[in-house]
């Protein structure tokens, strides 16, 4: 869409309100709200915000920053109900500085970047997500609780899952704004759902990851639930992730498909997949960026924990779904809903161009379960592990120049200092565990 047919959109639908919305470096949503009477002077970009405020943008001194809507982001939101006085729309935004030059902390920026490095060599990126989330009962206060309104498990079905009423809902939802919905079900733990959306490029994928959360926790509300993207919210259950499928396309053809191969596995595919697998645990602060993360990647819930890659068994970082064509693609296991979708897409995309670029071969396929398999098992075939916490994933970032690269230093910088701090917050707290081991014992 273009400003003009954007004018025009808004008056026909009656809009009044525009919410112009972007993230900041840790991939929470920020909006700003303007009525129509703004709309154009947004759409040529002169509405300015202070960019001090954000987390991880810039300081007081240089805190003017203009907000660049995205034409083809403009959304009617369906979830508003329509009066007189009006409908709600929104936009995303790119964030310019005070020269009207992109802002190089801008995590869309970022994306972008690694976008025109691929465009170079003629590769487009496409992706396709698999988010899950949990829902629980809120309090008589409205504060969210763990108590789950479920009992069910994967693929249960009502009566035994009582989320289907608000789960069809955001799937109904999600569709008036042009989600084409693949699948929708109960997921393993009790109250923990799954929504997949079908792949699209790599730009509007992350746009789309934004407006899902925001959807799945609006519609969740309507229906007296909580819905977290927290990774793992209760011990001794599955934790949620977020799965991305992931293939090139160069002039219009799956390039990570060769016909010629026995596994139907192009070079560049393997090269990409080896980049990946090199990269892996620099990657892992950004697809897995909170302390919570960690406590998913662990044994026994078929979350991911070592850098292998597979075609057919889920215990590696890597899984090659068995479609093949147009539908080739890899599988990343490892990153959960609660990542910065345009930081976790650059990095991903840097570390598999890396791998085309060098040639670099992955290992051989593992197709055996590596969780039964013993630690000498495991360095005969040479396969090392993810991270085991935030900051072992803090110090790999900082070993990885390809990594920081491809989300700038701006970001880099700051990033690595909120992480930080968000480490030695929660290492110096005293939890419950800690009591109930030593308060006696010592």
């Amino acid at each position: 869409m273009n400003k003009e047919e954007i004018l025009k959109l808004a008056a026909e639908e009656n809009v009044q309100l525009i919410r112009l919305q972007f993230t900041d470096i840790l991939g929470v949503m920020k909006s700003v709200s303007i009525t129509i009477d703004q709309l154009e002077k947004a759409l040529d970009g002169e509405l300015m915000f202070d960019g001090s405020s954000i987390e991880g943008f810039v300081r007081i001194e240089e805190s003017d920053m203009y907000l660049r809507p995205d034409p083809n982001t403009f959304l009617i939101l369906p979830w508003d109900n329509p009066t007189s006085e009006g409908k709600t729309a929104r936009m995303i935004c790119d964030i310019f500085n005070s020269e009207n030059e992109p802002f190089i902390g801008c995590p869309r920026h970022a994306l972008a970047k690694v976008l025109a490095e691929a465009k170079e060599l003629g590769y487009t990126m496409q992706v396709g997500p698999e988010p899950e989330f949990f829902m629980f009962h809120l309090d008589e206060y409205g504060q969210p609780t763990l108590e789950t309104n479920d009992a069910a498990s994967y693929f249960d079905m009502p009566p035994v899952d009582k989320g289907e009423d608000a789960r069809r809902h955001m799937v109904q939802v999600l569709q008036k704004m042009g989600f084409e919905i693949e699948a929708a079900h109960h997921e393993c733990a009790p109250g923990q759902h799954e929504i997949d959306f079908k792949y699209t490029d790599a730009l509007k994928t992350a746009d789309n990851i934004l407006t899902f959360r925001i959807v799945v926790r609006t519609v969740a509300q309507m229906h007296g639930l909580h819905a977290t993207f927290m990774p793992k919210p209760i011990f001794g259950i599955a934790g949620s992730g977020m799965h991305l499928h992931v293939s090139l396309f160069k002039d219009g053809q799956n390039i990570f498909y060769n016909e010629q191969k026995p596994d139907g596995l192009s070079d560049v595919c393997c090269y990409f997949i080896g980049g990946v697998l090199q990269h892996a645990r620099a990657i892992s602060a950004i697809t897995s960026p909170t302390v919570n993360s960690y406590k998913r990647l662990v044994p026994g819930y078929e979350a991911p924990i070592y850098i292998a890659w597979s075609h057919r068994n889920r215990s590696p970082l890597v899984r090659i779904p068995a479609r093949r064509g147009i539908g080739t693609r890899i599988e990343l296991r490892n990153p959960d809903p609660t990542c910065n979708p345009y930081l976790a897409l650059a990095v991903i995309l840097k570390a598999g161009l890396d791998g085309i670029k060098n040639k670099i071969v992955p290992p051989g396929p593992v197709e055996e379960n590596i969780y039964e398999m013993d630690l000498a098992a495991r360095k005969e075939k040479s396969i090392k592990s993810l991270p085991e916490n935030l900051y072992e994933a803090i110090d790999e970032l900082r070993n990885d120049k390809l990594i920081q690269e491809a989300i700038g230093p701006h970001i880099y910088s700051r990033f690595i200092k909120a992480k930080t701090k968000e480490w030695e917050q929660y290492s110096s707290r005293i939890y419950d565990w800690e009591i109930d081991e030593y308060l006696v014992k010592f």
